[in-house]
């Protein structure tokens, strides 16, 4: 609310996020997102993907998000993160209704992060009013002034080049995304499994992105460059009801492969884990959850919650073993659904760059 008690419309539709994830489902892992899709379309396997089609929203089913995290570095070697994502989330199921009466609410959340710092800023917005959505073609996504916009010469199954900004109080930034190698899918054709029941997400990415561009902190610009990874997903029930949240990690290694990785938490410890790697010749593979192993090896106390910000992951299969350190172990999104989300880098076995999600703690 203002300071005069009126109800603005970020407030308003802050307010109706928050009240279709009141009560039972917030009980329900991560911002409630083990909460019954009863009414939403269902992920399953086989699904045939479309591009431009698929780079836009899709209503039916109850959350989704377009999501870039970057590691960059500016021209004295000071290295840098910066995130941007847009969430649309369903309230309730069914046609999409006009105007005010529409079910979608979108939220943006945007950061950058410097080993001396992290700032960040939250959005959000109504559907059916033109304040947020997204265009598959051509692909514009967007929340208030916040944009992530296709170029002219925009390649569908690469998704670039893309033009990406966002602002803060304290912070804003201006990238340029370009990709010369195409989409990858996730788990199975783009059927990830989150369980061994029947929870699963749709999921397809661009890790391939080199980025230039800007970053301003404290009215202090930065030019900047280097790379980052642009996840898509969307699900209905992303959660079983006893999985709390999930610890995420998407790592670029200086040889030119990419590797994505997830552990979900559950209540009983028997922890789900999957990943793909994805190598410079273009081949895949998938990783089930016995070939994982995440181990904490440090904590960080922030807010109250004990946060593992460095990890050992084991791959024994592809002779992989690593160390992760953050870039900055506060990197702390203080936002209605708070989480850890920042850059990483990581040796042993193989070096790199990453950033490191974690949720639910």
């Amino acid at each position: 609310m203002s300071g005069n008690g009126a109800i603005t419309r970020r407030s308003f539709a802050a307010g109706a996020l928050l009240a279709g994830l009141s009560g039972n489902a917030l009980a329900q892992g991560f911002a409630g997102l083990g909460e019954s899709a009863g009414g939403f379309e269902a992920v399953v396997p086989g699904r045939a993907f479309s591009f431009p089609a698929d780079h836009g929203p899709h209503p039916a089913f109850r959350i989704e998000w377009w999501y870039v995290t970057a590691n960059l570095v500016d021209s004295g070697g000071t290295a840098y993160g910066a995130q941007w994502t847009l969430f649309r989330q369903a309230v309730a199921a069914g046609a999409p209704q006009q105007g005010w009466a529409n079910q979608q609410i979108w939220m943006g959340h945007a950061a950058v992060t410097r080993a001396d710092t992290h700032r960040y800023a939250q959005t959000f917005a109504r559907g059916g009013i033109g304040q947020a959505g997204v265009e598959a073609s051509p692909f514009h996504a967007w929340i208030d002034a916040w944009e992530m916009r296709g170029r002219d010469a925009i390649d569908d199954n690469n998704i670039a080049p893309l033009e990406l900004s966002a602002a803060g109080a304290d912070f804003s930034y201006a990238l340029r995304l370009d990709a010369e190698h195409p989409l990858v899918l996730q788990g199975d054709g783009g059927y990830s499994r989150k369980s061994l029941r029947e929870q699963a997400s749709y999921y397809y990415s661009q890790p391939y992105y080199q980025v230039k561009g800007s970053i301003v902190i404290d009215d202090k610009p930065a030019d900047v460059s280097g790379q980052a990874w642009l996840d898509r997903e969307w699900s209905s029930q992303p959660l079983a009801a006893d999985q709390s949240g999930w610890d995420w990690l998407s790592l670029h290694l200086a040889a030119g492969d990419k590797l994505m990785l997830y552990r979900m938490r559950q209540t009983d410890g028997q922890h789900y884990g999957s990943g793909k790697w994805f190598a410079r010749d273009g081949s895949t593979q998938q990783l089930a959850s016995a070939d994982i192993t995440m181990t904490p090896q440090a904590f960080t106390d922030i807010e109250g919650r004990k946060i593992p910000t460095a990890w050992r992951i084991a791959i024994p299969k592809l002779a992989f073993a690593i160390d992760c350190t953050p870039l900055n172990p506060r990197s702390w999104m203080g936002t209605s659904f708070p989480y850890w989300e920042g850059p990483i880098h990581f040796g042993g076995s193989h070096t790199g760059l990453g950033y490191l999600e974690m949720t639910g703690y």
